[in-house]
């Protein structure tokens, strides 16, 4: 009789045993484990991330790090980490938090325009993707990706074309450069191509010559105009006498670093640059800044006329006049000549 009662006592107390264990489990597993009052967080994790780096963005989103702790272990997720960008919806259970941070990467929105290098471009795009600014430059830069695909140095800056993309946060810088040659690649389709021809130009002297027209007018319905005048000198052989170039080749020079040229000189166009279209025919080497697609699609479709001239309008700013004789254009660049001077702008 003895016996049996510390048999039934064991039973018992096995019971409650089992019990609490079967409660804990469900606790960690269902029961609701989140205090944020938003309807979703996210974390970030690096794709050399450790669990503890991950438990400390999860410390401020939970109720309880402990259930999640043992859970975690339990389903073998603290030693098999997943890289990405990763929701957490209010309400989860710390079993859909780890299938979640686990399986479920979420893709981000980036986006960029009017970069002025690669490395504004490295920097911009670091801000936004796990890859660091100093991994997407070398990867940009690469020589050997370079020389594969066509592109120097120069020309390098015009395969990234301003628009928004989906990428996942955990794209490597390698992997964010191949896409965007995609993305290159598939703008850059037959029509486009043809158009180029016919304009007897490559697509990296289209990109060139449309970062020249974006740095002169950002007003896309004047580009066109723009455009045709640059192509009307390269047609007959005229300098394109572009002031953007000479602002760049300048800001090459340490004289410049660190300053903002508001007028064109004569001084300017004395510096000895590739980039100086006053002193060299053609196109320069590479682009100057990154054009907008509307300034690629108005090289591409310019504005047939006459115009060799232009000269920024003073009574429309950020417009121009256009002339089709050098009478007529200096006439025009006095006049604007003196609306600067008139706002104390000399240099």
């Amino acid at each position: 009789m003895y016996i049996k009662k510390i048999l039934w006592a064991i039973a018992l107390i096995g019971l409650i045993i089992f019990a609490a264990i079967a409660y804990y489990i469900y606790g960690a597993m269902f029961q609701p484990n989140t205090k944020f009052s938003e309807d979703t967080a996210y974390i970030y994790v690096p794709s050399d991330a450790t669990y503890p780096q991950v438990r400390a963005q999860l410390i401020p989103l939970l109720d309880d790090i402990d259930t999640f702790d043992a859970l975690a272990s339990q389903k073998k997720y603290t030693t098999n980490i997943k890289a990405g960008r990763f929701a957490i919806s209010k309400g989860m259970n710390n079993n859909d938090i780890i299938n979640s941070i686990r399986s479920n990467n979420l893709p981000i929105k980036i986006a960029f325009n009017n970069q002025h290098s690669l490395e504004d471009l490295a920097g911009r795009i670091g801000s936004q993707i796990d890859a660091d600014s100093l991994a997407l430059l070398n990867a940009m830069t690469n020589e050997d990706f370079l020389e594969k695909n066509g592109f120097t140095e120069a020309t390098a800056l015009g395969m990234y074309l301003p628009n928004s993309y989906e990428f996942f946060w955990n794209t490597s810088a390698e992997g964010f450069r191949d896409k965007m040659l995609k993305e290159y690649k598939r703008f850059w389709n037959e029509s486009r191509r043809n158009k180029a021809k016919h304009l007897n130009l490559s697509p990296d002297e289209v990109m060139t010559l449309a970062s020249i027209v974006h740095e002169e007018s950002k007003q896309s319905d004047e580009q066109p105009l723009i455009a045709g005048v640059y192509l009307n000198r390269l047609r007959i052989g005229m300098p394109l006498q572009a002031d953007p170039t000479l602002k760049f080749a300048a800001y090459q020079l340490p004289k410049y670093k660190n300053t903002v040229i508001r007028r064109v000189l004569n001084i300017h166009k004395e510096i000895d640059s590739p980039y100086n279209t006053y002193k060299n025919s053609g196109l320069p080497p590479g682009l100057i800044a990154m054009p907008d697609l509307s300034a690629v699609n108005a090289v591409l479709n310019p504005e047939k006329h006459k115009y060799l001239y232009f000269a920024a309008d003073a009574k429309r700013i950020g417009y121009h006049k256009f002339a089709k004789t050098l009478a007529q254009h200096n006439n025009n660049a006095r006049e604007y000549q003196r609306y600067l001077s008139s706002q104390g702008i000399n240099r």
